[in-house]
């Protein structure tokens, strides 16, 4: 056994994939906030296979972040020259790399470093993964000026501590030294995600200095992108996995799954890697791709994650083995979410649901129900609501998509059918549980979440379906609920 590092890659060479690269081959292009196992199961996927094949070398990644996850993975990965055990499976078998895509890490502690980086005009790209929840949108999904942390950067613009302040003083440096802006990219699984990163930066650039906001809302590209890779938290199984079948010590190894997408909006002011090289579809708009992604694919978790971990199933392979939990799917799906979804080039939306149900199936990657599950609050107004409000407009059935928010409903109180305490799962939980609690006798204030449901809420036709489905799923359980929807 041998711990992960670039000196110790001999010892591996002949077990796993290592780089056909040197370290010091590789120059930065890019600075990437929030190096989590999203980030490494998906980019840094897609540039080492670009490095490896002898492309690219100007554009490695750097890494930094703002939080305390960043600082953890900054200490972790610094000790292991920066470089990532990926383990890619699907129920036909296992790969293994080590990826060196990522050649630096600025601590997350020191904003002045990170700025001077970003700074530099051999910085021409600028990405993130900072989850849903990290681009300060308020209850009707805006740029939240008054958050206290963008108050902060507003009032200390020259000390800034959001990912934002930084982006914001580092594009106002280079504006006023002639250096052409950087891209800003976001990865994160957001609907129009390139959209909502121009309203955060433009947003917070007008609160700081007019002129640089200006400035860069004229010359800054901001691209939507549509990304896709199953990828679990990373726990001893995944540690003791490469140790004791590849003699790898890895103290943050990334498991994900084979199946890897990314449609990324041509549009980039300094240029781009030759990312269609290895994969990555270029295009004029994303829009269609992303609807199809986030409707079927994330708007399927959100089905069938709630009533999975309602009647206690852990793994989500497990969960599709259940023959309930699968028809209830596969009807919601069929009947209400893929109708809405357009074909995109010989890509029909019931043939794309049979690559993500086949993708929920893999058994090797254990990913979570309650994974699933996490920040139902930033996800369901993403993922479930808009296909509500789409079929709703059109006077369709939103009959089994009302079940699945009264699942939800239900997990927030707690308790599992049988009883089991539900941990807090969910950055607003004791907000949840206490509507969850209101709603068992009154279901619609649980519709009245305006930051959730909007308008949307406000509909009798969704009022009637989902407190039908509520006092049927605490009458008679979850079990007896989804046989009597999928019945008809």
């Amino acid at each position: 056994m041998h711990r992960l590092s670039y000196e110790n890659l001999p010892y591996f060479r002949g077990k796993v994939a290592i780089p056909q690269y040197a370290q010091n081959d590789i120059k930065a292009g890019i600075v990437h906030f929030g190096v989590g196992n999203f980030h490494r199961s998906h980019m840094q996927r897609y540039f080492n296979q670009l490095f490896n094949q002898g492309k690219a070398h100007d554009w490695g990644i750097v890494g930094t972040g703002v939080t305390d996850c960043d600082r953890v993975m900054y200490e972790t990965l610094r000790q292991q020259d920066y470089l990532t055990t990926l383990v890619s499976q699907s129920n036909d078998g296992t790969d293994v790399s080590i990826l060196g895509a990522m050649i630096d890490f600025i601590p997350p502690d020191d904003s002045n470093a990170i700025v001077d980086k970003m700074t530099r005009s051999d910085i021409c790209i600028v990405s993130l993964t900072v989850t849903e929840g990290g681009y300060f949108l308020d209850g009707d999904k805006n740029f939240d000026s008054n958050h206290p942390a963008i108050q902060y950067d507003i009032h200390c613009a020259d000390s800034p501590k959001t990912v934002f302040g930084i982006i914001v003083k580092a594009l106002q440096n280079r504006r006023d030294n002639g250096i052409p802006p950087f891209t800003i990219m976001s990865c994160d699984n957001l609907p129009h995600n390139g959209n909502i990163t121009r309203n955060a930066v433009v947003g917070l650039a007008h609160l700081v200095d007019k002129n640089t906001a200006n400035w860069i809302d004229k010359n800054v590209a901001f691209p939507n992108a549509m990304v896709d890779c199953i990828t679990p938290a990373t726990s001893e199984r995944e540690r003791d996995f490469v140790r004791d079948n590849y003699g790898i010590v890895d103290s943050q190894p990334v498991f994900c799954e084979q199946f890897c997408q990314w449609v990324l909006e041509d549009n980039f002011t300094m240029g781009c890697p030759p990312l269609e090289a290895v994969g990555v579809k270029m295009v004029n708009d994303v829009s269609d791709y992303e609807k199809m992604k986030i409707r079927i694919l994330n708007g399927g978790h959100a089905v069938m994650a709630y009533p999975s971990a309602l009647l206690d199933i852990g793994f989500v392979h497990d969960a599709m083995d259940n023959a309930l939990i699968r028809h209830f799917l596969y009807k919601v799906e069929m009947e209400e979410i893929c109708p809405l979804v357009a074909t995109i080039d010989d890509m029909t939306p019931q043939k794309y649901y049979t690559i993500v149900e086949d993708r929920l199936r893999n058994q090797k990657i254990g990913d979570t129900t309650q994974r699933l599950c996490f920040d139902g609050s930033n996800r369901q107004p993403k993922f479930i609501v808009p296909s509500v409000a789409e079929r709703l407009k059109h006077n369709q059935s939103i009959n089994g998509l009302a079940l699945a928010s009264a699942l939800w409903c239900r997990y927030c109180y707690g308790r599992t059918q049988n009883g089991g305490i539900i941990e807090a799962n969910d950055p607003n939980w004791d907000d949840l549980q206490q509507r969850s609690k209101w709603a068992k006798h009154n279901p619609v204030a649980w519709l009245q979440m305006q930051n959730i449901y909007g308008d949307v809420g406000t509909s009798p036709v969704l009022q009637g379906a989902f407190s039908k489905w509520l006092h049927a799923i605490w009458q008679q359980g979850v079990t007896q609920t989804l046989q009597e929807y999928i019945r008809g």
